[in-house]
């Protein structure tokens, strides 16, 4: 296994490539609702400037009520004060309220669009990256947006309308104790860039080994058979731990440093108040400033430096969502698969008439993987794609499906150029029974329908029948609708192969393709499915990759490929008297049984 750097300081790390684009698409999504956003600032405008009013009542308070001994003007300040305080709490509980439903509707609108994305990625974007590392993605990236969306957008504006409102007012009052309070300003951000140079790139690998440690709980979680087989769990717990420190080495850092935050703002409050009382007082014994004054200027000096405490603490919070969106948005950047050619046109009933005319193909430029191959494959004939591992026998279905395209030469159905036909067209025309069947977490029968969802309960059972599975169906604690979880562990190997070939019943191909469905299958199951892929095969253009090769004595075509060519092709019978690769292998694999 790869070993990944450690997240401590002096180490360089990786950086939050550009949040200004980042910011401005996760704001692209929130505008989609500016209705509500536009109550939301409303709403937080109001706060705010109840927030301002509470303070320079209270200094009147002081020094034209209380010091002027006036009980009744008293109680009607302190009735004003309380309403004030209490429409203050309203409108932030509002807007809170309000923001908390934009948030959600925001990041569903994101986890939508990245799923959809997800869809419309090729084949080649999964093969290369872990499955549990994507998962991450739409889950705990995006949740991280959420967490900020729910709260810090309102702070930050909240923050911001206070911070002005507060020094306007204060300049108002006494420009001196202004100037005394904004002093601790330029000290706040020295120390907040200080501290934000170092979480934003800790923030980001904190999200990265976050991923990779899923990646590698879901890797090992479903290959837990194998792991126990091999008695490898010393070293899955192994490997385990270097994600598992990996991630807690960048965690520790990015809230060690964040956590510095907090700890100076207090700091520079504590001292800001302190001038402030002790350049007050100095200012009201001169008589330059009355009491009221300095209570109003002690209170606002709390509140101006409290938004600019938030805006710091946020801004690391922002940075690891920023983090988290950018992760989210690289993945909705990869290029979707490629679209049809101009003038593509679907296709229905087609015949399977499938020919490859000197076709080259490799996943890498500069490492071609099929060369010059060519075959013909007539309607409703078998072909048997054979040959070690790495001959290309996979790739030529690959190709078959569109799900990458061809670099040289020409695939033909029914005598036309493939890519002029759309690939969800093509596609509906296909059906493929895998050598691991793919079950999903619902019930058998919508297992079996997922070939064809428009299908009736009476074609589920119909192709059940076909497929020989409707017997073991039965059997099952509720029938069809028993639900199939973990891709269909409380059934058999064979029995979910039987289900498999069942969904392409229904489906009704006119192409079918097959890796080899009976493989590790026992003998009255291997008979079953035998029986069920001849009735599936019939009257199709099947293509069969096969690792045992008795079951493919009956093939109309058997292409024989090795290092990406077909060195040999034809039946069975003409292959073994060439004497040739083919009939090599078969005599290995009699020799072997």
């Amino acid at each position: 296994m790869a070993r990944h750097h450690q997240s401590v300081p002096g180490k360089k790390r990786a950086k939050v490539e550009n949040v200004k684009e980042t910011l401005l698409r996760i704001w692209r999504y929130l505008v989609e609702q500016k209705g509500m956003l536009t109550l939301v600032m409303l709403m937080v405008l109001a706060s705010s400037s109840f927030a301002l009013l509470g303070p320079y009542l209270l200094g009147v308070t002081v020094d034209d009520v209380i010091a002027g001994s006036n009980g009744s003007e008293l109680v009607t300040m302190l009735l004003l004060l309380v309403g004030i305080f209490l429409f203050q709490s309203f409108t932030q509980w509002l807007h809170n309220f309000w923001m908390i439903g934009i948030a959600q509707d925001t990041v569903y609108t994101m986890r939508k669009d990245l799923f959809q994305h997800f869809q419309q990625l090729p084949t080649a974007f999964f093969v290369k990256r872990q499955h549990g590392e994507l998962m991450s993605r739409v889950t705990n990236d995006i949740e991280n947006v959420s967490k900020v969306l729910n709260t810090t957008v309102i702070q930050f504006t909240t923050s911001i309308l206070t911070i002005v409102g507060t020094i306007v007012v204060m300049l108002v009052l006494s420009p001196l104790l202004t100037l005394l309070t904004l002093a601790v300003v330029p000290l706040m951000f020295i120390g907040l860039k200080w501290i934000t140079n170092r979480t934003g790139p800790l923030f980001k690998d904190q999200q990265r080994h976050l991923g990779e440690v899923n990646g590698y709980v879901e890797e090992t979680l479903s290959g837990h058979n194998v792991v126990k087989m091999f008695s490898q769990e010393e070293r899955v717990k192994r490997e385990f731990a270097k994600r598992n420190e990996d991630l807690r080495k960048s965690s520790y850092w990015a809230q060690t440093y964040s956590g510095f935050i907090p700890k100076v703002m207090n700091f520079l409050n504590n001292a800001s108040f302190a001038v402030i009382v002790g350049v007050g007082g100095w200012l009201a014994v001169e008589g330059a400033v009355t009491i009221g004054i300095i209570v109003t200027f002690t209170t606002y000096s709390r509140q101006f430096t409290r938004p600019l405490n938030d805006l710091a603490n946020q801004f690391n919070v922002i940075l690891s969502a920023v983090a988290g969106a950018e992760r989210v948005f690289q993945v909705m950047d990869e290029e979707r698969e490629t679209k049809d050619e101009v003038g593509a046109k679907p296709v229905s009933d087609i015949r399977g008439d499938i020919e490859f005319r000197n076709v080259s193909f490799g996943y890498e430029t500069d490492q071609p993987t099929l060369r010059n191959v060519s075959f013909h494959a007539k309607p409703g004939q078998t072909v048997a794609l054979v040959g070690p591992t790495g001959a290309g026998k996979t790739t030529v279905i690959s190709l078959l499906s569109r799900f990458f395209d061809i670099q040289d030469g020409k695939i033909y159905v029914d005598g036309e150029d493939m890519e002029t036909m759309t690939r969800a067209s093509l596609r509906k025309q296909m059906a493929v029974v895998l050598q691991d069947a793919v079950l999903f977490e619902t019930t058998v029968r919508e297992n079996i329908r997922y070939g064809r969802l428009e299908a009736t309960d009476e074609d589920v059972v119909r192709a059940a029948k076909q497929a020989n599975a409707h017997d073991f169906i039965e059997k099952l604690q509720d029938g069809y609708d028993t639900v199939l979880t973990d891709g269909g562990s409380g059934i058999s190997q064979g029995q979910r192969q039987l289900l498999s070939i069942a969904r392409a019943l229904l489906a009704n191909p006119s192409l079918l393709i097959l890796d080899e469905a009976t493989s590790s299958i026992d003998t009255i199951t291997e008979m079953k499915i035998t029986d069920a892929l001849q009735t599936l095969m019939e009257g199709r253009t099947s293509f069969v990759i096969a690792h045992r090769l008795n079951t493919i004595q009956n093939a109309d075509l058997i292409l024989v490929l090795k290092e990406g060519e077909i060195i040999e092709q034809g039946t069975h019978h003409t292959l073994l008297k060439q004497g040739g690769f083919y009939a090599r292998l078969v005599q290995i694999q009699q020799q072997s049984s």
